[in-house]
């Protein structure tokens, strides 16, 4: 299928989006979050269709998961998105020149924003209300294994935005075939950005095959470090919510990181996981003080894979570090530069932490699983950015925007 039509009246309809007014859009936002609402019952029975074709041990069967509750909370998202300001036409510098020009930094939506994602239907909702906001049109590339639960929530959405009479290709589903991924990712002239949303395996592709613009997000490989200075009780629970919470997501715990010092609070400081049948794969210090007192089906001693992997499932690796300074070096050699955390009662061990340690979110005495869009108050979230260009960290309204420079003169020439 050639997609270029496609791409043509997305762009078109992106440059209308130009003209819509603020109210307009949250009014629109307002209704997809009720019709989601209203809609549950089809949602959930689509998504049926999906989750019969997956696998139940597969850790995307979480995520790929529609259920009431989650569909609330979705809607409740969206109508926090509403709720902030708008990023478009905030006026970021400005200054006039000697000449009398006068020139003003402004932001301004990218465009056109193409998302590449796996078993995420929420993405699908996520993705249109923060485009909406910041005035991108997008472009939605989501696998077959969440075909019937994207195309019934684009479907949802499409209604809304014909009752405004808005172009219904700012939100275009591709068909979910790999050609038509090539052709999105090769889309010059039509699309300004790739955001990939999924594995490691799904992101490299992204990276080596796109020739437009790419912001990584989505792998992470967490590490929650308890330091020589840690509050037991504190961490016991930090580190069971990090890793149980919920287990299919990226800023889920794989790796504990313990100071030698503390080995004798380690089964303790783990003993909960047991409750979720985590397994844990113990280095050689770390084994021998578990054997015995955490159960021994889930127990088993880590090899040079058990580190540096994304488990996305109750699985967790444990690390012995005889110094700060090697809990460090461990974490900067595995890191995806996600989520990393220090459980210390010991500020200049935290503020060392928060310099040394390069992720795009650092934590002191609470849990990664706070890496999320909602939850820093930015109303939703296209991503996780891993990388350093751009965005950082949990991608929301203001990291869809670039800017422009506008200037005003008054019959001024160059000389």
């Amino acid at each position: 299928m050639d997609c270029t039509p496609i791409f043509e009246k997305v762009l078109k309809a992106s440059r209308l989006l130009n003209l819509l007014a603020v109210e307009t859009i949250d009014k629109v936002l307002l209704e997809v979050a009720d019709a989601a609402e209203a809609n549950i019952d089809k949602i959930v029975a689509e998504n049926a269709k999906d989750l019969a074709r997956m696998d139940k041990a597969d850790p995307k069967y979480d995520r790929l998961k529609l259920n009431r509750e989650r569909i609330e909370g979705i809607a409740s998202d969206i109508r926090n998105v509403v709720s902030l300001p708008s990023p478009v036409g905030r006026v970021l510098s400005e200054n006039e020149r000697p000449n009398g020009l006068k020139i003003t930094k402004v932001s301004v939506p990218f465009g056109v924003i193409g998302i590449i994602y796996e078993a995420r239907p929420n993405v699908t909702f996520d993705v249109f209300s923060l485009c909406l906001k910041s005035g991108n049109a997008c472009v939605l590339k989501g696998g077959s294994d969440a075909i019937d639960s994207n195309t019934v929530i684009v479907g949802i959405i499409r209604e809304v935005l014909r009752k405004y009479n808005i172009d219904e290709s700012v939100l275009t589903l591709l068909p979910a075939g790999r050609e038509e991924t090539s052709q999105l990712l090769n889309a010059q002239g039509y699309v300004d950005l790739i955001i990939p949303r999924g594995s490691q395996n799904l992101i490299n592709y992204v990276r080596e095959n796109a020739t437009i613009p790419v912001i990584e997000t989505g792998a992470g490989i967490c590490h929650t470090y308890f330091d020589e200075f840690g509050d037991k009780e504190k961490g016991r629970s930090i580190i069971n919510n990090a890793k149980t919470r919920r287990v299919s997501v990226c800023n889920a715990m794989d790796c504990l990181v313990i100071d030698d010092k503390r080995l004798p609070d380690l089964p303790y400081l783990v003993e909960l996981l047991a409750n979720s049948n985590v397994i844990i794969y113990a280095d050689e210090q770390a084994y021998p003080v578990l054997e015995g007192k955490y159960p021994a089906n889930l127990l088993e001693k880590a090899d040079e894979n058990s580190f540096g992997t994304e488990f996305l499932d109750y699985k967790a690796s444990i690390k012995t570090v005889n110094s700060f300074d090697e809990a460090v070096e461990h974490i900067s050699k595995y890191t995806s530069k996600h989520s990393e955390a220090i459980i210390s009662e010991n500020d200049e061990r935290i503020t060392m932490f928060r310099k040394m340690v390069d992720a795009s979110s650092v934590y002191s005495n609470t849990s990664t699983a706070y890496t999320d869009g909602a939850q820093f108050g930015l109303g939703a979230e296209i991503g996780i950015s891993t990388q350093k260009l751009h965005a950082r960290g949990p991608m929301a309204l203001e990291e869809l925007t670039s800017y422009k420079y506008i200037i005003e003169g008054n019959g001024q020439i160059r000389p």
